[in-house]
C-alpha cells in the first residue's frame, strides 16, 4: 500500500498501537537519542516528539519492530515481498513460444508500467512552504552521541544525477550540519553519488544535489537498498507501494523529487572546493567513525509541507533501528541474488551483531565439491556483498537464526586447516580493524556436508582438554577462561586477558598449544578483559569489529613444523604500541552520565510507559577514555 504522507503513516502506527506521543519538550541534543536507544533495544514503540524546540515534530524508531517494518513496506509479512518479486521475475524470464503466451504478458507489463516513476508539472505538496532564507537550524536535527562532531541529518534521501547518462541515484548518507546553509556530504567512495561526484569533478562543473526527508516510509527504505548500478530506486518504491512515485522539479536545480515528501533541501556540491573535516559520528558499528574529509553541500533552498514531520533515526551499538531495515533487505533481495549470482542459495541472514557487513550466514543446495567456496567467491564479488568480512556457508535446511545449532555445526563440520578460506579485497570504509583504509581481508567457513573429494582425512570426535592451572600460572594476565562450551558441542575456548606486551597473543597461543594445555579444540578466541564473557552477543559484536581475518586469525606451528589444527582469533583492540597498528582506533559509543540521569528523572513525566534503564550502562566498561578516539 502507498502512504499519502509521513503523517498518514503516523496515523496508521497510532491506530495499530505502535506509537507514543511525547508532549513535553525533549532536546534534540542527546536527549532524544537516549530515549530512542532505550526503546529500540527493549522492544519499545515508535516515538513522536511533538515539542522539539522547533516548529516541527520529530518521528523516530518508526521501523524498529517486525510489525512496523512490514507496515512501512505495506505488507503483512516480509516473505510476501520475496514471493511477489519471484512471480514477476519468473513471468518475465520464462520462455514465450506461442502468440498466446506472449499475449498473456500484457497484463504483467501493464502492472510494471504502473510502478514507473512519473514527472508532473504542478507544484508538489513538499513545496507548500518555502523558506525565504534557507536555515537548517529551524529543523530538529539531532546531535546523537556525546563525541559527535555536531548535529547530523540521519535519515536523508540524497538525490544526484549522472551528468552524462542523466540516470538518477538515490542514496542515504549522513549529513553533518556546519551552518544554516552548509553540511557535509558523507558519501562513501564505493557509492553511486560518489561516482557522480567524480564525474562532475572531471567536467569541472557544480553538482546539483537535492535531499528529501519524510513522505512514504518506502522512500527511506529504497534509499538504503543494494540495487544494481543504474537501476532507479523509485521503480523499486513503486513496486513496493503498488503505486508510481510522482516527481516534481526542484526550485533551484533540475533534479526531481517525490511530490509528497515532508522536506526538500536543495543545493549543490562544488567539486573544485576544498573538502571539509566531517565527524566524528557514533556509527552503526557501535564505534565512532572518526573525522575525515568529505565534500561540502551548499543549501540553496528549503521547502516543506504544511504540518511537516521531521523523520530521524539513530545508529550505535546494535540492535538499532537499521537492524530491521536489514531484515527487510535479507528477504527482498534473496531472490534477485538467487537468479543472478548464486542460484543454489536457499537462505541468507546477517545477524545484528555483525552490523550488516561483518557477518553473513548463507545456506545452499549443495550438489558438487567446492560449491561452498564457489558461493563465497560469488557473493564477495556481488555489489555491496564485497564489504562482507566473515561468511559461513551451510547446507539447506539449517535454521540460520539458531546460533547454538550453527556453532555446533561449525564445530562438527569444519576442519580449520582445510575448510576456512581467506581472501583480500574491499572492506567497508567504517571498518576500523583493517590495516589500510577501505582495504582488508575476509574469511569464509565452509560448513556444508563434505563430499568424498573434499575430505583430506576423516574427522574424529575427542574430548576437549584444557589445563587451566598451567595456563593461569604461566600467564597471569589471563582473567577469564571459558572452557564450558566444548561440553555443549561447541569446539571453542574463550580467553579474556589484559594485553601489556608486544606479540602477547601469538606468544600465548604458541605456548598453550605446543605444551598441549589446550587440546582437541578447533577454535581459540582472545578478547579484552573488559568484554563480558557471559554475553555471546557482546563477544561476537566486538570480535567481528576488531578482527582483520588475515592478520588476526592464525595457526600455530608445532615443533615438527606442522600446523596445529586450531584457529586462533585475536578479537582484541589493536594499538600502535603493542600491535604495530598505525591507524587511529575508535571508541565505543555510550551516552554521557548527565543525559542518562536527566532522562531517568523525567521518564515518568514524559509518558513513556514502564521505566527502561539506559543500555549505555552495560557498555561503560568497554570505553577506554573520553572522546571518539581510543587512546
Amino acid at each position: 500500500m502507498a502512504y499519502k504522507s509521513l503523517f498518514d503513516y503516523i496515523t496508521a502506527l497510532e491506530s495499530a498501537g505502535e506509537l507514543i506521543r511525547i508532549h513535553e519538550f525533549v532536546s534534540p541534543e542527546l536527549e532524544i537519542t537516549e530515549i530512542a536507544d532505550r526503546m529500540v533495544k527493549q522492544g519499545g514503540k515508535a516515538l513522536l516528539f511533538e515539542n522539539t524546540g522547533t516548529a516541527f515534530p520529530l518521528l523516530i524508531n518508526s521501523f524498529a519492530s517486525d510489525r512496523r517494518i512490514c507496515m512501512a513496506l505495506g505488507v503483512t509479512k516480509l516473505e510476501n515481498v520475496e514471493s511477489e518479486m519471484s512471480r514477476l521475475f519468473q513471468g518475465m524470464l520464462s520462455q514465450k513460444e506461442s502468440f498466446l503466451e506472449k499475449l498473456k504478458m500484457l497484463p504483467l507489463l501493464q502492472e510494471m508500467a504502473s510502478w514507473m516513476p512519473k514527472s508532473i508539472s504542478r507544484k508538489g505538496s513538499c513545496q507548500e512552504v518555502v523558506m525565504t532564507i534557507p536555515d537548517l537550524t529551524k529543523l530538529p536535527i539531532l546531535k546523537c552521541w556525546p563525541s559527535d562532531g555536531g548535529p547530523f541529518i540521519t535519515l536523508p534521501c540524497v538525490h544526484t544525477k549522472d551528468p552524462v547518462s542523466g540516470i538518477r541515484n538515490l542514496g542515504m548518507y549522513r549529513m553533518q550540519v556546519f551552518s544554516p546553509d552548509l553540511t557535509g556530504m558523507h558519501w562513501h567512495l564505493h557509492k553511486g553519488s560518489a561516482h557522480h561526484y567524480q564525474q562532475y569533478k572531471t567536467l569541472g562543473q557544480k553538482m546539483p544535489v537535492s535531499v528529501t526527508l519524510g513522505g512514504d516510509p518506502v522512500y527511506s527504505y529504497v534509499a538504503t537498498a543494494p540495487l544494481p548500478e543504474n537501476m532507479d530506486e523509485y521503480l523499486l518504491a513503486g513496486f513496493l507501494r503498488k503505486k508510481k512515485v510522482q516527481l516534481v522539479k526542484c526550485r533551484t536545480n533540475d533534479l526531481e523529487v517525490p511530490e509528497d515528501v515532508d522536506f526538500v533541501i536543495e543545493g549543490f556540491v562544488d567539486p573544485t572546493e576544498s573538502l571539509i573535516l566531517e565527524g566524528p559520528f557514533g556509527d552503526h558499528t557501535g564505534f565512532y567513525s572518526l573525522a575525515d574529509y568529505f565534500p561540502r553541500f551548499h543549501v540553496t533552498c528549503i521547502t516543506h509541507r504544511k504540518n511537516a514531520v521531521y523523520p530521524a533515526t539513530i545508529v550505535g551499538i546494535p540492535p538499532q533501528e537499521d537492524g530491521w531495515i536489514g531484515k527487510a533487505t535479507e528477504q527482498i533481495f534473496r531472490f534477485p541474488i538467487k537468479i543472478s549470482v548464486v542460484p543454489e542459495i536457499v537462505g541468507m541472514h546477517m545477524p545484528v551483531e555483525g552490523v550488516f557487513h561483518n557477518i553473513t550466514l548463507v545456506s545452499i543446495e549443495k550438489q558438487y565439491p567446492g560449491q561452498g567456496v564457489k558461493v563465497m567467491s560469488s557473493l564477495w564479488g556481488a555489489g555491496q556483498m564485497m564489504f562482507n568480512k566473515i561468511m559461513a556457508v551451510f547446507d539447506a535446511g539449517v535454521t540460520l537464526t539458531d546460533y547454538h545449532e550453527l556453532a555446533r555445526l561449525i564445530s562438527d563440520r569444519v576442519n580449520p586447516l582445510t575448510d576456512i578460506h581467506f581472501h583480500r579485497g574491499p572492506v567497508d570504509i567504517l571498518d576500523h580493524s583493517s590495516g589500510q583504509y577501505a582495504y582488508g581481508s575476509k574469511m569464509g567457513l565452509d560448513v556444508t556436508s563434505k563430499l568424498p573429494q573434499e575430505m583430506d582425512h576423516p574427522s574424529s570426535k575427542t574430548e576437549a582438554i584444557v589445563n587451566e592451572v598451567d595456563i593461569r600460572q604461566a600467564f597471569p594476565e589471563v582473567e577469564v577462561l571459558r572452557t564450558d562450551l566444548p561440553q555443549k558441542g561447541i569446539s571453542l575456548v574463550i580467553v579474556s586477558l589484559k594485553k601489556n606486551v608486544k606479540q602477547q597473543i601469538r606468544h600465548l597461543s604458541t605456548v598453550i598449544l605446543r605444551q598441549g594445555w589446550i587440546r582437541n579444540v578447533k577454535f581459540l578466541l582472545f578478547i579484552d578483559s573488559s568484554v563480558d564473557t557471559s554475553s555471546f552477543s557482546q563477544m561476537v559484536w566486538i570480535s567481528a569489529n576488531n578482527i582483520d581475518p588475515m592478520r588476526d586469525c592464525f595457526f600455530v606451528e608445532a615443533v615438527s613444523g606442522e600446523k596445529i589444527p586450531v584457529l586462533c582469533m585475536d578479537g582484541t583492540r589493536k594499538t600502535h604500541e603493542l600491535d604495530n597498528f598505525n591507524r587511529e582506533w575508535p571508541n565505543i559509543i555510550v551516552m554521557d552520565d548527565v543525559t542518562i540521569h536527566k532522562i531517568d528523572q523525567r521518564w515518568d513525566a514524559l509518558g513513556l510507559g514502564p521505566f527502561r534503564s539506559s543500555p549505555s550502562l552495560q557498555f561503560k566498561g568497554l570505553v577506554i577514555n573520553d572522546g571518539a578516539i581510543s587512546q
